[in-house]
């Protein structure tokens, strides 16, 4: 029923304006890529991945660290995908590989009606402001234990636990991620 919904949002908003950003914003494991690509598959839409946008080594200073959100590069987001979006012309992103620690070939993103940016941290109060529709994922922490396990082996399993689940949940209560959202579902949804 929450999904028809979402997709009458979208339906009712492709309608009535030339162009729709979506926000996929949640805990890590409860289904956001899932979701992007059900929509990829419905609507034909960009998917712009937050996990282009962490930092780079060398701008992982103590204090950016310190930011509920600051692991991501919302500025670089904002610049190079958000404001070329928001102008209707076609433009190329260079997307960070968190695996090689290196900056990737760049990225080429045609106009298209449907936008989705999908990640934790798409909601960033730096970001927030662009959506015309908002989502948030969460996930039963069991059922997220488990799913990460199974990500790479379970090699970032206690990297997940001890730093990145908790610097999730410092973002989200700072900024109430989830009371900002349109839609919030529990763990995946599919099309």
């Amino acid at each position: 029923m929450k999904m028809e919904a979402l997709c009458r949002r979208i339906d009712e908003l492709l309608a009535c304006q030339p162009q729709v950003l979506v926000a996929i914003d949640g805990d890590c494991g409860s289904g956001k890529t899932t979701l992007a690509e059900d929509m990829q598959a419905r609507y034909d839409c960009n998917i712009l991945p937050m996990d282009h946008f962490f930092l780079r080594p060398e701008q992982r200073m103590p204090s950016r660290l310190a930011e509920p959100g600051g692991n991501v590069d919302y500025e670089r987001f904002l610049a190079e995908v958000l404001i070329p979006l928001q102008g209707g012309e076609p433009f190329d992103y260079q997307p960070f590989d968190c695996r090689t620690g290196q900056m990737g070939e760049a990225v080429s993103v045609p106009v298209r009606p449907l936008n989705v940016m999908e990640g934790s941290y798409s909601l960033h109060p730096t970001l927030s402001a662009a959506y015309h529709v908002k989502v948030f994922l969460t996930i039963d922490p069991a059922e997220q234990l488990r799913r990460l396990a199974l990500r790479d082996g379970g090699r970032l399993l206690e990297r997940f636990q001890e730093e990145w689940i908790p610097m999730e949940k410092r973002y989200f209560e700072q900024f109430d991620i989830a009371g900002q959202c349109d839609f919030v579902f529990s763990c995946v949804c599919v099309f």
